[in-house]
Parts: structure tokens; sequence; C-alpha cells
């Protein structure tokens, strides 16, 4: 809710300078300033709504790609499997955030949806083993094998017969990617790597090392972001264990 409605409760510029600087929080600045005179409250409900749209294509990117794979693989089996199971396994075993560093130091990331391609290339890998496994399941079922009789084809059944019944399961897949690309944004941005035209948490925690916040105990600048990403993350795992006991009745509490 604060993303969304955030940025309407200031007219600051998260960039905008001219403030008093180094101010603790107050009925003026709800999250004090910078000590570049910078509105501490605007740079925390801006990066708020950045992770959460970041979050979300990447999210959206690598459920993309994990279900392609997943559900190809997992149905047609054979050479097919094969060369998409090598794939997934070299990906798996890369350094991730290792690999991210360097393409986003050598690519210069300039904006959030850069950025959101970047990460979700790489984070697929599980997502498509576990959906494989899904679909190999479902391709032996009597519905499939009624579908494949009447003439349906590869295609025809993934997403009519096979992705409805993995529906729910999918989406506890969307939200687990969702909450590791908030994560890896966060980092990249940590770092320096991620846009630097674009207010984000991460680029707040880096703006506030970089600058001695810790050092000059302007708590209010580098407390906020991290409680940010951690409520984020926090919550999305929260909705994926509730949702998983909804949608599997054997973690239904009697």
């Amino acid at each position: 809710v604060l993303a969304i409605v955030g940025p309407w409760l200031t007219d600051a510029d998260p960039f905008e300078f001219g403030y008093p600087t180094g101010e603790p929080p107050s009925r003026e600045y709800w999250l004090g300033t910078t000590s570049a005179g910078q509105d501490v409250f605007s740079q925390f409900v801006y990066g708020l709504r950045s992770s959460f749209i970041v979050g979300a294509l990447a999210g959206a990117i690598a459920a993309f790609i994990a279900m392609t794979i997943g559900f190809v693989s997992g149905y047609r089996g054979g050479i097919v499997d094969e060369i998409l199971g090598m794939l997934t396994n070299v990906v798996l075993v890369l350094p991730t955030l290792a690999v991210l560093i360097v393409f986003a130091a050598y690519l210069s990331v300039g904006s959030l949806l850069a950025e959101a391609v970047l990460i979700g290339v790489t984070l697929w890998p599980w997502a498509a083993l576990s959906i494989h496994v899904q679909t190999f399941v479902f391709s032996s079922r009597e519905f499939v094998g009624l579908a494949r009789l009447s003439g349906a084809g590869s295609v025809r059944i993934i997403t009519r017969e096979i992705a409805p019944n993995m529906s729910s399961y999918l989406f506890l897949v969307f939200i687990l990617l969702f909450g590791g690309s908030v994560l890896t944004a966060a980092t990249l941005d940590f770092l320096g790597l991620g846009p630097s035209q674009v207010m984000s948490l991460g680029l707040m925690m880096y703006t506030a090392v970089y600058a001695s916040a810790l050092q000059l105990e302007m708590w209010w600048w580098f407390i906020p972001p991290g409680i940010g990403i951690t409520a984020i993350v926090g919550g999305l795992y929260v909705t994926n264990v509730g949702l998983d006991e909804v949608f599997n009745p054997r973690l239904r509490r009697t």
C-alpha cells in the first residue's frame, strides 16, 4: 500500500537537493534527510515502488522461461528433455550473483527493465526443474492420455490440460521468484551496479554506506530500506507458506 500511495504523500523528488542536511525524523521530514539534503521518506516510497516493479518483472520473466522449459522437457521427454535438462543444469551450477555482477558491470544497467531482464534470465533453473517434475507426473495421468487420443497437439495439451491443473503450484513458484528477484536487485543496487537514475531501496543503502551514514549515526538513512527489503521478502515468504496450506490439503491445519 505504501509503495502505491506513498508518492502521493510527498511533494519531494527523491533526487532533489536543497533540504536541511542530516535532519533526524520529524513532523516536517518524516524519515529525516540525508547528509546531502535529500528527503529520505520520498526516497523510501519511490524505492519501494521500484523494488516491487523489478521483482515482479524479473519474477515474471524467470517464471515464463522456467515454465516453457519445464513444460516442454517434462512432457516431450527423450532427446528434447536431455538437451533442455543439460541447459538447465549448466545454468544452475553457475554462480548466479557473480555472473550478474559481471554482466551488470559490463552492460551498464540503466533502467529497471534492463535490470529485471538481467535478473530474470538467471533465476529460472530451479523453477524449471521443479516444473519439469510436476509436468512429468501429470503427463502420465488419464486425462492427458485421453487428450492425446482425441488428437490434441502438444501445445494444446500443455496449455489446456496440464498447466491449469498446476496453476496453484505455478503461482507459488512465481512468488518465490518474485522474492528472490527483489533480493537480487537490492544486492546489485547496493553494489552500485543497478540503475542510478531510478531510486531503489538498494541504491538508498549504497548511498548511505558511501556517505558514511553509519559512522555519522544517521540511522534513519539506512534502516528504513533494510526494513523495507526484509518486509517485502518476508511478506512474500509468509504468503507462499499460507497459500501452500490453502492449495495443499495435506498441509491444512485441523
